[in-house]
């Protein structure tokens, strides 16, 4: 039986590293934000590659949620989701026919890193909000990214362990390089990951936050802390 692991996670995080992680397992398959399609038609937001996007899943949910509960020759399907794209009409009943995971980050290093690629970020972009209301519904382990970083190895032990999965030493390491699974968008996000060949150091520095978005940091801190008080 196939184990089904929804990670949800916000941006600016290190979604994609983790991706590669799990990829890197021989008993694992990998998809890349299967509702951003959808996400896009139904909020009209210009993203870089928008028409691709658009072409290369299905935009209707049910179609969606139907692909990541079909069959997968693999025993983990690793689903990565932006946690914005689930949009308020995307059904949640899915949810419970998979085992659901949250990655998250200091919201001051998320609103740092975000403001670099769009100057006014909101609450609902940095996606803390969906990640509690699944998390209050659905449970699930946490981990934060900072402890990803600081110990990769012992982090994803613990992290494969709550999920019911084997610990596999080969997600600590991946050849650089792009991948099929990865999302047509990655010509537009992804070349930091494709240089990589494992996660990268933990970097301790405090995170530069514009003085005119410390009210977001603020605005997202309760959140936060309500998930990482159960990080692993």
């Amino acid at each position: 039986m196939t184990v089904r692991v929804a990670m949800w996670s916000g941006p600016r995080n290190i979604s994609t590293a983790m991706m590669r992680s799990f990829g890197a397992r021989a008993d694992t398959v990998v998809v890349d934000e299967p509702l951003y399609a959808h996400y896009l038609a139904a909020t009209g937001i210009e993203h870089p590659g928008r028409e691709e996007i658009l072409a290369s899943q299905p935009v209707d949910p049910a179609a969606a949620v139907s692909s990541l509960l079909a069959h997968v020759p693999a025993a983990v399907h690793y689903q990565k989701h932006m946690t914005h794209h689930l949009l308020p009409d995307v059904g949640r009943d899915w949810l419970g026919s998979v085992r659901n995971a949250f990655l998250v980050r200091d919201p001051a290093y998320v609103v740092a890193s975000y403001s670099k690629v769009r100057g006014e970020p909101t609450l609902a972009d940095l996606g803390y909000e969906r990640q509690v209301e699944i998390f209050r519904a659905y449970g699930g382990p946490v981990v934060d990214a900072a402890d990803v970083l600081r110990d990769p190895a012992g982090t994803l032990s613990r992290l494969c362990e709550a999920l019911g999965i084997g610990w596999d030493p080969a997600m600590l390491a991946w050849p650089a390089g792009r991948r099929a699974t990865d999302g047509v968008w990655a010509p537009h996000w992804y070349s930091a990951v494709e240089a990589s060949t494992g996660f990268a150091a933990y970097d301790p520095r405090p995170a530069d936050v514009p003085p005119h978005l410390r009210w977001l940091v603020d605005a997202a801190a309760a959140l936060y802390s309500e998930l990482s008080a159960h990080s692993l």
